[in-house]
């Protein structure tokens, strides 16, 4: 099966080093779009330079590469993107479809991230506040390839949120669907511990009058604990030399099919094999998966 029309993308942040669980995705993602002879871009989202660690672009790009998970075109930053955020910042806010909020963090305290709408209509100036989007009082639903049917009601269960912070720095939620759609992003793979931010992506998509790419959230890995295998939990960088066998252990994480032979690969090889044969429908239909189980 080839789809010449598929693009998708990995989109890291570059506030550490990647990590095993930074591999499931990166992986899960280059082999749904290679599978069918699909574009596969790389997007560096460094919105947020206070959490950026020196040296983390480069260091991701070259770990990448050495896992052979080459990318099509040229590396995007969101750091380039500034003036497109700003100008559909400015058309919601004249639109009256944003506002700028003055509440601080303590106000919210107890809220449990549903926004209570204190400045929804207090017309307070943009200078130093953050701006929200008003969201509808509607349930938002979509099909993820793997996790089946999710709705979520954005005006009970998220409230207006936030699209540029006080500190003028763009939030995530604004910039993945602008720049997923001005890179013409078909299929979106990622983690599940982004499924609850779809809805109002696709809410964002709806109002800017973009395509709704296919969504595929892959089962978060976490460790006995609980905590999320991530950058700033125990979660040491990749290393280069132990590329094969981890590649066959992400493969693993996500169902797929390996053989006590392939050790001895190449990563190019042992990508070439699981090409042919991913099969999306084999990952486990769970938003959480135990890492020490695939050890």
């Amino acid at each position: 099966m080839t789809d010449s029309r598929y693009i998708g993308r990995f989109a890291p942040t570059p506030s550490g080093f990647l990590h095993f669980g930074s591999l499931v995705a990166a992986l899960a993602s280059w082999l749904d779009a290679r599978a069918v002879d699909g574009r596969w871009l790389l997007r560096i989202e460094d919105t947020d330079p206070p959490r950026e660690m020196p040296g983390a672009r480069d260091a991701i790009l070259r770990t990448l590469e050495s896992y052979g998970l080459h990318w099509d075109g040229e590396v995007v930053c969101q750091s380039q993107r500034h003036d497109a955020y700003a100008a559909v910042v400015d058309r919601l806010f004249s639109l009256g479809l944003a506002y700028a909020c003055t509440c601080s963090r303590k106000q919210l305290e107890g809220y449990n991230g549903l926004y209570p709408g204190f400045c929804r209509n207090a017309g307070h100036a943009r200078e130093g506040a953050a701006i929200r989007l008003r969201v509808p009082e509607l349930l938002y639903r979509f099909t993820d390839r793997v996790q089946g049917e999710y709705a979520q009601h954005l005006g009970r269960e998220v409230g207006d949120f936030v699209i540029q912070r006080r500190d003028g720095l763009y939030a995530y939620q604004l910039a993945v669907v602008l720049d997923d759609a001005w890179q013409g992003v078909t299929d979106i793979v990622r983690g599940a511990d982004l499924l609850d931010n779809t809805p109002r992506q696709l809410y964002l998509q709806e109002l800017l009058g973009f395509s709704q790419p296919r969504y595929l959230h892959i089962p978060l890995l976490v460790q006995p604990d609980g905590h999320k295998l991530g950058k700033s939990y125990r979660s040491p960088p990749l290393q280069g030399d132990q590329a094969t066998p981890l590649l066959l252990r992400a493969l693993r994480a996500l169902g797929q099919e390996t053989e006590p032979q392939q050790m001895q690969a190449t990563p190019a090889e042992v990508l070439a094999v699981a090409r042919t044969r991913w099969r999306p429908e084999a990952i486990a239909r769970t938003t959480t998966m135990p890492e020490a189980d695939l050890r």
